[in-house]
Protein backbone atom coordinates (compact mmCIF):
# COMPACT_ATOMS: atom_id res chain seq x y z
CA UNK A 1 0.00 0.00 0.00
CA UNK A 2 1.17 3.61 -0.81
CA UNK A 3 2.02 5.49 2.02
CA UNK A 4 2.99 8.30 -0.81
CA UNK A 5 1.06 8.97 -3.80
CA UNK A 6 2.41 11.85 -6.13
CA UNK A 7 0.85 12.65 -9.57
CA UNK A 8 1.61 15.26 -12.15
CA UNK A 9 3.65 17.23 -9.92
CA UNK A 10 5.00 20.08 -11.24
CA UNK A 11 6.93 23.03 -9.07
CA UNK A 12 7.48 26.08 -11.26
CA UNK A 13 9.19 29.39 -10.02
CA UNK A 14 9.02 32.90 -12.25
CA UNK A 15 11.52 34.93 -11.68
CA UNK A 16 10.96 37.94 -13.59
CA UNK A 17 10.17 37.20 -17.27
CA UNK A 18 11.90 33.53 -17.01
CA UNK A 19 9.77 30.13 -15.25
CA UNK A 20 12.22 28.02 -13.41
CA UNK A 21 10.66 24.23 -13.51
CA UNK A 22 11.92 22.78 -10.42
CA UNK A 23 9.84 20.01 -11.05
CA UNK A 24 8.05 19.37 -14.23
CA UNK A 25 6.10 16.05 -14.19
CA UNK A 26 7.08 13.71 -11.31
CA UNK A 27 5.39 11.28 -10.74
CA UNK A 28 6.38 8.65 -7.97
CA UNK A 29 4.63 6.36 -5.27
CA UNK A 30 5.84 4.80 -2.13
CA UNK A 31 5.19 1.86 -0.65
CA UNK A 32 5.20 1.63 3.37
CA UNK A 33 7.90 0.33 4.91
CA UNK A 34 10.68 1.37 1.95
CA UNK A 35 13.30 2.89 2.19
CA UNK A 36 14.20 5.41 -0.54
CA UNK A 37 16.98 7.97 -1.53
CA UNK A 38 16.36 10.68 -3.96
CA UNK A 39 19.54 11.58 -5.74
CA UNK A 40 20.49 13.90 -7.83
CA UNK A 41 22.89 17.25 -8.70
CA UNK A 42 22.68 20.35 -7.78
CA UNK A 43 19.67 21.81 -9.44
CA UNK A 44 18.32 18.58 -10.23
CA UNK A 45 14.78 19.19 -8.27
CA UNK A 46 15.35 16.95 -5.88
CA UNK A 47 15.60 19.71 -2.51
CA UNK A 48 12.05 20.56 -3.81
CA UNK A 49 10.29 17.30 -4.11
CA UNK A 50 11.58 17.01 -0.36
CA UNK A 51 9.97 20.18 0.54
CA UNK A 52 6.66 18.82 -1.65
CA UNK A 53 6.69 15.00 0.34
CA UNK A 54 7.18 17.25 3.59
CA UNK A 55 4.43 19.62 2.83
CA UNK A 56 6.44 22.44 3.41
CA UNK A 57 5.51 23.41 -0.56
CA UNK A 58 3.45 22.75 -2.46
CA UNK A 59 3.07 22.03 -6.15
CA UNK A 60 1.84 24.09 -9.17
CA UNK A 61 0.71 21.38 -10.73
CA UNK A 62 -0.69 17.38 -9.68
CA UNK A 63 -1.77 15.97 -6.70
CA UNK A 64 0.33 14.56 -3.65
CA UNK A 65 -1.52 12.49 -1.13
CA UNK A 66 0.14 11.25 2.14
CA UNK A 67 -1.19 8.02 4.33
CA UNK A 68 -4.15 8.09 2.35
CA UNK A 69 -4.70 11.84 3.10
CA UNK A 70 -5.20 14.13 0.17
CA UNK A 71 -2.99 17.44 0.68
CA UNK A 72 -4.71 19.31 -2.16
CA UNK A 73 -6.01 22.59 -1.11
CA UNK A 74 -4.91 22.56 2.36
CA UNK A 75 -4.39 26.07 3.65
CA UNK A 76 -0.90 26.70 5.67
CA UNK A 77 -2.22 25.46 9.15
CA UNK A 78 -3.56 22.20 7.59
CA UNK A 79 -0.08 21.89 6.40
CA UNK A 80 1.23 22.60 9.68
CA UNK A 81 -1.27 19.56 10.93
CA UNK A 82 -0.50 17.20 8.38
CA UNK A 83 3.55 17.83 9.07
CA UNK A 84 2.89 17.37 12.78
CA UNK A 85 0.82 13.82 12.59
CA UNK A 86 2.39 12.15 9.58
CA UNK A 87 6.07 13.46 9.59
CA UNK A 88 9.41 13.48 11.05
CA UNK A 89 12.19 14.99 9.73
CA UNK A 90 15.86 14.18 10.23
CA UNK A 91 18.41 17.73 8.76
CA UNK A 92 21.78 17.65 7.98
CA UNK A 93 22.61 20.15 10.42
CA UNK A 94 20.60 18.46 13.56
CA UNK A 95 18.56 21.53 14.56
CA UNK A 96 18.70 20.94 18.17
CA UNK A 97 18.09 23.59 20.48
CA UNK A 98 21.41 24.24 22.29
CA UNK A 99 20.63 25.14 25.26
CA UNK A 100 17.96 22.59 26.09
CA UNK A 101 18.69 18.86 27.26
CA UNK A 102 18.60 16.08 24.76
CA UNK A 103 15.10 14.91 26.34
CA UNK A 104 13.37 18.23 25.99
CA UNK A 105 14.71 18.79 22.52
CA UNK A 106 12.52 15.34 21.78
CA UNK A 107 9.87 16.22 23.84
CA UNK A 108 8.93 19.67 21.82
CA UNK A 109 6.95 18.03 18.76
CA UNK A 110 4.76 17.04 21.52
CA UNK A 111 4.42 20.15 22.79
CA UNK A 112 2.62 21.17 19.45
CA UNK A 113 0.38 17.78 18.96
CA UNK A 114 -3.10 18.75 18.86
CA UNK A 115 -4.16 15.06 18.17
CA UNK A 116 -3.81 13.47 21.62
CA UNK A 117 -1.16 11.80 20.86
CA UNK A 118 0.84 13.33 22.99
CA UNK A 119 -0.08 11.72 26.70
CA UNK A 120 3.33 11.49 29.09
CA UNK A 121 6.32 13.56 26.93
CA UNK A 122 8.68 12.80 28.77
CA UNK A 123 8.23 9.29 29.29
CA UNK A 124 7.34 9.14 24.93
CA UNK A 125 10.82 10.82 24.44
CA UNK A 126 12.76 8.56 27.40
CA UNK A 127 11.22 5.75 25.15
CA UNK A 128 12.40 7.38 21.86
CA UNK A 129 16.08 8.04 23.04
CA UNK A 130 16.35 5.06 24.22
CA UNK A 131 15.37 3.34 21.24
CA UNK A 132 17.92 5.08 19.31
CA UNK A 133 20.29 4.09 22.01
CA UNK A 134 20.88 7.31 23.95
CA UNK A 135 18.91 6.42 27.52
CA UNK A 136 21.97 6.85 29.48
CA UNK A 137 22.22 10.92 27.41
CA UNK A 138 18.79 11.82 28.62
CA UNK A 139 19.76 14.98 30.15
CA UNK A 140 22.88 15.69 28.28
CA UNK A 141 22.52 19.22 26.18
CA UNK A 142 24.23 19.33 22.29
CA UNK A 143 27.48 20.86 23.27
CA UNK A 144 28.69 17.56 25.23
CA UNK A 145 27.21 15.36 22.67
CA UNK A 146 29.24 13.78 19.66
CA UNK A 147 27.85 14.57 16.17
CA UNK A 148 26.48 11.21 15.82
CA UNK A 149 24.86 11.40 19.15
CA UNK A 150 23.13 14.65 17.83
CA UNK A 151 21.93 13.19 14.94
CA UNK A 152 20.66 10.09 17.02
CA UNK A 153 18.83 12.88 19.39
CA UNK A 154 17.36 14.23 15.74
CA UNK A 155 16.49 10.97 14.55
CA UNK A 156 14.56 10.03 18.15
CA UNK A 157 12.88 13.52 17.90
CA UNK A 158 11.56 12.71 14.26
CA UNK A 159 10.10 9.07 15.97
CA UNK A 160 8.41 10.19 18.93
CA UNK A 161 5.20 11.23 17.10
CA UNK A 162 4.98 7.77 15.55
CA UNK A 163 4.70 9.53 11.89
CA UNK A 164 3.88 7.81 8.63
CA UNK A 165 7.49 8.76 7.24
CA UNK A 166 10.39 9.81 8.01
CA UNK A 167 11.89 12.49 5.90
CA UNK A 168 16.04 13.02 6.04
CA UNK A 169 17.70 15.24 4.33
CA UNK A 170 21.44 14.44 4.13
CA UNK A 171 21.48 13.27 7.40
CA UNK A 172 25.27 12.30 7.23
CA UNK A 173 26.64 15.55 5.87
CA UNK A 174 27.98 16.70 9.05
CA UNK A 175 29.82 13.55 9.74
CA UNK A 176 33.10 11.39 9.34
CA UNK A 177 32.94 8.42 7.41
CA UNK A 178 32.45 5.95 10.90
CA UNK A 179 29.89 8.10 11.84
CA UNK A 180 27.80 8.08 8.82
CA UNK A 181 27.87 4.42 8.71
CA UNK A 182 26.39 4.40 12.55
CA UNK A 183 23.66 6.67 11.41
CA UNK A 184 22.88 5.01 8.09
CA UNK A 185 22.44 1.35 10.55
CA UNK A 186 20.79 3.41 13.06
CA UNK A 187 18.32 4.10 9.72
CA UNK A 188 18.41 0.65 8.64
CA UNK A 189 17.11 -1.20 12.04
CA UNK A 190 14.13 1.04 12.41
CA UNK A 191 13.35 0.61 8.21
CA UNK A 192 13.24 -2.78 9.20
CA UNK A 193 11.06 -2.57 11.93
CA UNK A 194 8.64 -0.96 9.75
CA UNK A 195 9.48 2.64 9.44
CA UNK A 196 9.00 4.01 5.99
CA UNK A 197 12.34 6.24 5.60
CA UNK A 198 12.92 8.73 2.10
CA UNK A 199 16.43 10.46 2.58
CA UNK A 200 18.04 13.11 0.18
CA UNK A 201 21.31 12.51 -0.55
CA UNK A 202 23.90 12.89 -3.58
CA UNK A 203 26.60 10.81 -1.96
CA UNK A 204 26.50 7.15 -3.79
CA UNK A 205 27.78 5.08 -0.67
CA UNK A 206 25.09 6.59 1.63
CA UNK A 207 22.44 5.84 -0.88
CA UNK A 208 23.77 2.75 -1.15
CA UNK A 209 22.63 1.42 2.17
CA UNK A 210 18.69 2.25 0.97
CA UNK A 211 16.27 -0.77 -1.23
CA UNK A 212 15.46 1.89 -3.90
CA UNK A 213 17.15 4.99 -5.62
CA UNK A 214 15.21 7.52 -7.22
CA UNK A 215 17.24 9.90 -9.85
CA UNK A 216 16.22 13.35 -10.76
CA UNK A 217 17.76 15.84 -13.59
CA UNK A 218 15.99 18.71 -14.49
CA UNK A 219 13.17 18.10 -12.65
CA UNK A 220 12.12 14.99 -13.78
CA UNK A 221 12.79 11.60 -13.18
CA UNK A 222 15.56 9.96 -15.33
CA UNK A 223 15.78 6.54 -13.26
CA UNK A 224 15.02 4.09 -10.69
CA UNK A 225 17.32 1.27 -9.13
CA UNK A 226 16.94 -1.33 -6.71
CA UNK A 227 19.85 -0.46 -3.49
CA UNK A 228 21.36 -3.48 -1.49
CA UNK A 229 18.35 -3.73 0.88
CA UNK A 230 20.78 -2.24 3.62
CA UNK A 231 23.79 -3.84 2.38
CA UNK A 232 26.43 -1.72 3.14
CA UNK A 233 29.01 -2.51 5.11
Amino acid sequence: MAVIELKGIKRHYCLGEVTVKALDGVDVNIERTEFVAIMGASGSGKSTLMNIIGCLDVPTEGSYILDGLDTSGATDDGLADIRNKKIGFVFQGFNLLQKTTALENVELPLLYDRGGRGGDAAKLAKAALERVGLGDRLHHIPNRLSGGQQQRVAIARALVTRPAIIIADEPTGNLDTEMSHEIMRLFTELNDSGITIVMVTHEEDIAGWTKRKIMLRDGRIIGEARGQDGGAA
